[in-house]
């Protein structure tokens, strides 16, 4: 089960680099996205998003605190999808269609880095970390 768990782990947080390289390497683009969906400080909070996915996803990647590297996860994507995907208030289909689906997606992973964060914090023996939890439940 240990490899089933790192395959896992993997897989789940290629999202987050491949996000995390678009954040930095498109920092003026996605400044301009965020502004015009009214974050504050639109540059920091595009920096700190990508910052939080680096650091969260190699927490849960290496299994380094992996319980802190999830909830990290979870505290950028859940107000990520009521800041930044307010599908609510668009008027065009498509654009309120596709608003919808990222607010979905972000709000999946934000359960699922919140159920993350409980399997970690919960279990002793994750096999294939480099340290156990940080928080114990």
């Amino acid at each position: 089960m240990d490899v089933v768990v790192l395959i896992g782990r993997v897989l789940f947080v290629v999202l987050f680099f491949g996000s995390a390289f678009g954040h930095f390497t498109q920092t003026e683009a996605m400044t301009a996205y965020a502004q015009s969906r009214g974050v504050p400080s639109p540059k920091a909070g595009v920096l700190a998003s990508a910052v939080l996915m680096v650091l969260g996803g190699v927490s849960v990647l290496l299994g380094v605190w992996a319980d802190l590297g999830a909830l990290l996860l979870f505290l950028m994507l859940a107000p990520t999808a009521f800041l930044m995907h307010q599908f609510w208030t668009e008027n065009d289909p498509q654009a309120k269609q596709t608003e919808m689906v990222q607010f979905n997606k972000d709000l999946s992973l934000a359960g699922a880095s919140l159920m993350l964060f409980a399997f970690f914090a919960r279990t002793e023996e994750l096999g294939l970390t480099i340290t156990g939890p940080l928080f114990s439940m």
